[in-house]
């Protein structure tokens, strides 16, 4: 009983730091509160039921850019591995939250003749409300909700440029390692638990550092895989 008391408080103390970091940057402020405020009366239903489960997803990743000239951004594959929870409110309706760690790929092109890869290792966390129905043996099911991201690595393969890395005379890097958007699912659950869905995430922030003021730089997602809950 300790041990879970501990680790509802952690997770309390993560969703509290996660609401104070987007409301100083004013990005989607009643979004941000509407889902901290639904996921903390998840944990407080005592007849919610909580399960666990895990994921993998294929993905295929790109940036939506703007004012960078004749610059493009073409999707590649990548590749996503996680947990999952999700607390049953009612027959109809849950929350999901997800702990998901990434490997994204796309590719840059400036000119026919000058193009790179870009790669990206980060995690994610999207928090989704779930309305669910019993189709056949099993129940079909949608959500939306809010995610956030963290970055560990991005790069351009051409020349292993560190993207994340802060220049010694601005203090910026190419690419600021936090993110934020939001996402959207659907997917069908069997009985047994396994289950098969599709997503799409678009980022709702620059990820832009260094030159945020002149051009923008938005991530988007999609996303088709299977999971096992528990």
């Amino acid at each position: 009983m300790i041990f879970f008391e501990s680790k509802r408080e952690q997770l309390f103390n993560f969703i509290k730091w996660i609401k104070n970091k987007f409301l100083k940057l004013g990005i989607m402020r009643k979004i941000v509160l509407t889902f901290v405020v639904l996921l903390s009366l998840g944990f407080t239903q005592v007849n919610a039921q909580v399960s666990f489960g895990i994921k993998a997803n294929a993905n295929m990743s790109n940036f939506l850019l703007s004012d960078m000239g004749k610059t493009e951004s073409s999707m590649k594959v990548g590749a996503s591995l996680g947990g999952i929870m999700k607390m049953e409110i009612s027959k109809h309706f849950a929350l999901q939250p997800e702990l998901m760690f990434h490997y994204k790929s796309s590719e840059m092109k400036t000119s026919k003749s000058a193009k790179t890869d870009f790669e990206y290792w980060g995690m994610e966390i999207p928090i989704y409300a779930v309305v669910q129905t019993q189709v056949g043996n099993g129940k079909s099911f949608i959500g939306v909700g809010p995610y956030v991201g963290f970055g560990f690595s991005a790069k351009y393969k051409a020349g292993d440029i560190d993207l994340y890395k802060k220049d010694k005379v601005t203090d910026k890097a190419v690419m600021d390692r936090f993110d934020f958007g939001l996402g959207a699912m659907l997917g069908y659950e069997f009985n047994s638990g396994i289950f098969i869905n599709g997503s799409y995430q678009f980022g709702l922030v620059d990820n832009l550092d260094a030159n945020k003021k002149n051009a923008t730089m938005r991530p988007q997602t999609v996303s088709f895989g299977i999971g096992c809950r528990f």
